[in-house]
């Protein structure tokens, strides 16, 4: 038997000359950009089978990883119910199947009020009584190598189920109806559609989206159930390359809301769903340049708009605009402030219920929920507000550092739920009583003491106080103070220096907040630190830390993060020689750069669907996105000194002859975010520069998207792959 180790995969050079504002770039691999070419596809096999046959050793590691995420997963699980309407709706899992099976059950409002929005209890493979299979998932995805669901929506009255489904991993969608009532699969089918897709509350009309040949939402579609889709009604067109359109129902189900927008400024259009021959009435015109989000409500008899923006508010802020003045220029309205601008508190989102106002923020790093109850909102618009009553409540939790975010916030329900979560404690699900129906009373803004419905279970014998979660802080290269989040086991000897996974994002006003991982603990439990760095880009620390980190201070970003490796590395408990990056998508870019920054601070790089080539695809404005994305990173077409910015910190474009660490890049050929052939090409690039390029790897899942595979079961073996081949990286593969 040969032990000669096998020979990587060498991309033939073809110069492909990129020529824009007086430079010249000498594109050798661009030709890995066809994806229908048979070289193309062969090419993209021989790296998978290199992959595959230089990490063989790490078979057995694989394969104990995977069962130990299996293991630690309870496979036959279920949701926590939601109450809409008359029905709960919840979901279950069962072992053996990757995806979900989707039911309901009736619900009955005899009795205790309180029991009635109790959540009934679902017990793996008990069926409840009166309990309907809305949607068997796993017995969809069946026939297909890939299954995604993007749609669900289940209408208002209940009679109706609309649901979409991505069998390719491009991210267009066929929508599906069914009779709930009679069990029948309607013949309407809608091809080519985008996410977006919802009945209207008595399903007699079904309202999507549409993608173009950019894959941006531009046209928003009216379908009336049990007539052909080459009959739909264009209901909205947005012409602008730049701009994103969506469309929801306002949270009282009495409006239509088609929403243009970038991450920069946006515009509403409304009409009101009885009256659909009336003309859209914009809200705030696009040339004002806000970036808001509205929902229309009645306060003491009179329409107003509840506006969330960031006019003179750059971390936002929530205010009552007249309906009446709808149309006008921000500068001309007659704005009264719900929650005024703060440099501390970042608003994310508020959305109206009967009775509160549940708003979505951030502070000191940490999402968090505030309920504000309606009756001050009254005494806001006649002058007599009190302070304490507009400021509301938050649920206390007991960890510092943790996620409480909105899952449902209806707005007839007398309740709202929330999902909490922390890097060591698992997912929890909690409802928050907001009426009448609380069985502990109400404090005095109307809201009762948070009941967890649910936690997520870990099997074998998890327990959250085995692990530990540290701030720390890091000083950049500008003096900035870069947040960091650290866990471990708590067992581990400080005085052993430790290896660690740095992990970041960093882009799109993303946060990386605390979260609980299953997988994760495979990596924990083997002695390393997880560690992530909350570097500019994001939005931990409010609007300006990611507007310092796009554009033209896209850099820091970068140099953020090697100023956290820097720090760790100074750790008494860190082993300087062990640090190991990782991050996927735009994340990806960041490793990408990095690398090219300071290669000698890692032993191991671990980019996920790279955006690894970003100059060359917002030169292509007709690649998937790339319009909308100049809002993120500049446009180099038309801008000389964007060109040259971000030519400067391309990782495709700045490779130069040195040691890089280990790196594997993953991908997928039909992702249509992060194009397969970005890390294609650069893995071939970094090949030609590495000292030894018999380390790196490219790996491609040939059926998925940008998430990868489809099925928990295909997401947990690449997981268990990755984490590997980065445990070998760190010295714990043992």
């Amino acid at each position: 038997m040969s032990s000669e180790k096998p020979a990587y995969p060498v991309a033939v050079r073809r110069t492909v000359q990129r020529s824009f504002h007086d430079h010249t770039f000498d594109d050798h691999f661009e030709w890995l950009r066809d994806k229908d070419s048979d070289e193309v596809r062969t090419h993209l096999d021989r790296e998978n089978e290199y992959a595959e046959a230089v990490t063989a050793h790490l078979k057995p590691l694989r394969e104990s990883i995977y069962q130990e995420i299996k293991g630690r997963t309870q496979e036959t699980d279920m949701s926590v119910p939601a109450r809409n309407g008359a029905w709960w709706y919840f979901a279950r899992t069962v072992e053996g199947g990757a995806h979900q099976v989707f039911c309901r059950i009736p619900a009955s409002d005899i009795g205790d009020p309180a029991l009635a929005w109790t959540p009934p209890t679902v017990e793996p493979g008990v069926k409840l009584p009166g309990e309907e299979i809305l949607l068997d998932a796993n017995a969809a995805a069946e026939k297909h190598d890939f299954y995604a669901l993007g749609a669900f929506s289940v209408s208002e009255d209940g009679t109706h189920l609309a649901w979409s489904e991505d069998t390719a991993g491009d991210e267009r969608f066929t929508v599906y109806i069914k009779d709930l009532v009679t069990g029948e699969l309607l013949s309407d089918r809608v091809e080519q559609t985008s996410y977006g897709a919802f009945l209207t509350p008595d399903a007699s009309q079904l309202i999507y989206t549409v993608v173009d040949d950019s894959w941006r939402p531009w046209r928003v579609y009216r379908h009336l159930i049990g007539t052909p889709s080459e009959q739909d009604e264009l209901l909205y067109q947005e012409d602008n390359p730049g701009l994103w359109l969506g469309v929801e129902l306002s949270a009282d189900k009495k409006w239509l809301m088609v929403a243009s927008a970038c991450s920069e400024y946006g515009e509403y259009r409304i009409r009101r769903l009885d009256t659909p021959q009336d003309e859209w009435l914009t809200l705030i015109p696009e040339s004002d340049r806000v970036l808001y989000s509205a929902e229309p409500l009645d306060v003491a008899g009179t329409d107003y708009v509840l506006l969330t923006h960031d006019y003179q508010a750059p971390n936002s802020r929530v205010s009552l605009m007249p309906l009446s003045q709808a149309g006008s220029s921000i500068v001309d309205l007659d704005l009264t402030d719900v929650i005024p601008a703060s440099e501390h508190t970042r608003i994310e989102y508020c959305e109206p219920t009967e009775t509160h106002l549940v708003v979505s923020l951030r502070s000191e790093t940490t999402p968090r929920v505030r309920l504000i109850p309606r009756t001050a909102l009254e005494s806001l618009v006649a002058g007599t507000a009190d302070a304490t009553s507009m400021a509301g409540t938050e649920p206390a939790f007991d960890e510092e550092l943790f996620t409480a975010t909105v899952v449902s916030a209806r707005y007839d329900n007398p309740v709202v739920r929330v999902s909490y979560t922390s890097f060591v404690t698992p997912p929890r699900v909690y409802d928050i009583p907001t009426g009448a129906e609380s069985a502990g009373g109400l404090n005095q803004f109307g809201v009762g003491i948070p009941i967890m419905r649910r936690e997520t279970t870990v099997l074998g014998g998890y327990n959250r106080e085995d692990y530990t979660v540290e701030r720390d802080w890091a000083a950049a290269e500008d003096g900035t103070r870069i947040p960091i989040s650290l866990v471990r086991r708590a067992d581990l000897d400080s005085s052993v220096q430790a290896p660690v996974v740095q992990y970041a994002y960093g882009s799109y006003e993303v946060s990386t907040d605390p979260g609980f991982s299953i997988s994760r603990l495979s990596l924990l439990d083997r002695g390393v630190v997880w560690a992530v760095a909350h570097v500019r880009g994001g939005g931990e620390l409010g609007r300006s830390w990611y507007d310092d980190g796009k554009k033209f201070t896209k850099k820091n970003t970068f140099t953020d993060y090697v100023a956290v490796t820097r720090h760790l590395a100074e750790r008494p408990d860190v082993d300087a020689a062990r640090i190991a990056v990782l991050g996927g998508s735009a994340g990806g870019l960041l490793v990408g750069s990095v690398l090219n920054l300071a290669p000698e601070l890692y032993c191991g790089a671990l980019a996920a669907v790279p955006f690894v080539d970003p100059l060359t695809s917002m030169l292509m404005p007709e690649l998937p996105l790339t319009a909308l994305e100049w809002e993120e990173w500049g446009n180099p077409l038309e801008d000389q000194k964007v060109y040259e910015y971000m030519r400067s910190y391309s990782p495709y474009e700045n490779l130069r002859d040195t040691d890089y660490p280990p790196v594997l890049a993953v991908t997928s050929l039909n992702d249509t975010r992060v194009l397969y052939v970005e890390p294609a090409k650069w893995v071939a690039a970094l090949r030609e520069h590495a000292e030894h390029p018999e380390t790196v790897l490219l790996r491609c899942e040939m059926a998925g998207g940008h998430g990868g595979a489809s099925g928990r079961y295909s997401q947990w073996k690449d997981t268990a792959w990755e984490y590997a081949w980065l445990a070998e990286q760190l010295g714990v593969a043992s």
